[in-house]
C-alpha cells in the first residue's frame, strides 16, 4: 500500500518536484547560514517528500539527539521569527488539503500534505526517520503514558 501510494505521489502529482524545490530552498537557507536551522530542516522535509509513505518527520527530541546548547538556543530563535511564515503555509495547505480531498484520486495527496503540517509550521529540528522508527516513538509514549497514568 506505501508502495502505492508513493507512485500516486510522484507520477501522477509530480511529489519529486515537490521534493526537489523544498531541498533547493533549504539548500539556499542553508547556504545563509543566518537561516541555517529552517534549511536544514527542509532538507530533511525534501527526504520525507521523496517517500512520503515510508517515512515519517519527528522531533530531533524524541530521538534524543544532543544538540549543542548554543546552536538549540539559535534554533529557537530562528524558529520564533519564522512562526508567522510557518503559520501562513500551514493555513494556505489546509486549504490545498481541503480542495483534494473532494477527488478520490487527490485523496493520497492530502494525506501527505496532512503529515506534512507540522513540518511547514515548524521545520527547525526536524528528522526524517523510517515510518518504524515514528510508530516506535509514539509506542513508547503511549506506554510511558500509561505507567504515569497507573502511577496517579
Amino acid at each position: 500500500m506505501r508502495l502505492l501510494g508513493n507512485i500516486l505521489w510522484h507520477f501522477p502529482f509530480f511529489g519529486f518536484i515537490s521534493a526537489f524545490c523544498v531541498f533547493l530552498c533549504g539548500l539556499f537557507l542553508t547556504i545563509t547560514v543566518v537561516a541555517a536551522p529552517i534549511g536544514l530542516g527542509l532538507i530533511q522535509f525534501s527526504k520525507f517528500l521523496l517517500c512520503p509513505f515510508g517515512r515519517a518527520m519527528v522531533s530531533k527530541s524524541d530521538l534524543n539527539v544532543q544538540q549543542n546548547k548554543a546552536w538549540k538556543a539559535y534554533s529557537t530563535i530562528v524558529m520564533v521569527l519564522y512562526f508567522p511564515l510557518g503559520l501562513l503555509m500551514t493555513i494556505v495547505t489546509i486549504f490545498q488539503i481541503v480542495g483534494l480531498c473532494i477527488t478520490i484520486v487527490g485523496f493520497p495527496v492530502a494525506l501527505v500534505l496532512v503529515k506534512s503540517l507540522g513540518t511547514y509550521l515548524n521545520p527547525v529540528n526536524k528528522q526524517c526517520v523510517h515510518i518504524a522508527v515514528a510508530e516506535e516513538i509514539e509506542r513508547r509514549k503511549g506506554q510511558a503514558a500509561v505507567e504515569k497514568a497507573n502511577l496517579s
